[in-house]
């Protein structure tokens, strides 16, 4: 199955995480990662008083179900560092699953496609460069983010 992933993070050297990141989901069983978006310099969003991020966007062939790739994402999180210490504060490295080919999931740890995709435009603007016709909640991405306010987004 095709899903698409999202990555950030405003702590440390954030390239440098984001691409760690990328190269352990790679080493994943199960998971290929076939194309990565640029990174965007974005500001902070839900909680502002904090360091400005640095975002983008995976797509990836799985084998894996949708709770066994958060898993994988969790572990990956957790072995660079993130800490959960704050809602939306700030964080060494965030890798949300956004849309999953074919799966609606709601429970108490997964929700799929991601709630908050449709109005974060740091989400939408590197996930357009990787699939700007995928529907996403009825709409396609291109349309969604053509909605949103994109100031202060900057390509790395």
């Amino acid at each position: 199955m095709k899903a698409w992933l999202g990555i950030g993070s405003n702590i440390g050297d954030m390239a440098a995480t984001l691409g760690k990141a990328v190269e352990l989901l790679a080493s994943v069983p199960g998971i290929r990662v076939v194309a990565r978006s640029p990174d965007y310099r974005t500001p902070p969003w839900g909680k502002t008083d904090q360091p400005w991020f640095l975002n983008g966007a995976v797509a990836i062939e799985t084998d894996l179900p949708p709770h066994a790739l958060l898993d994988a994402c969790q572990t990956i999180e957790r072995d660079l560092g993130r800490v959960r210490e704050e809602r939306w504060g700030p964080r060494i490295i965030d890798i949300d699953i956004l849309a999953y080919e074919g799966a609606s999931v709601e429970d108490e740890r997964l929700v799929l496609p991601h709630r908050y995709v449709r109005e974060r435009a740091f989400v939408l603007v590197p996930l357009a460069d990787l699939a700007p016709d995928l529907t996403i909640g009825g709409e396609q991405v291109r349309d969604a983010l053509a909605k949103l306010d994109r100031t202060g987004i900057e390509r790395a």
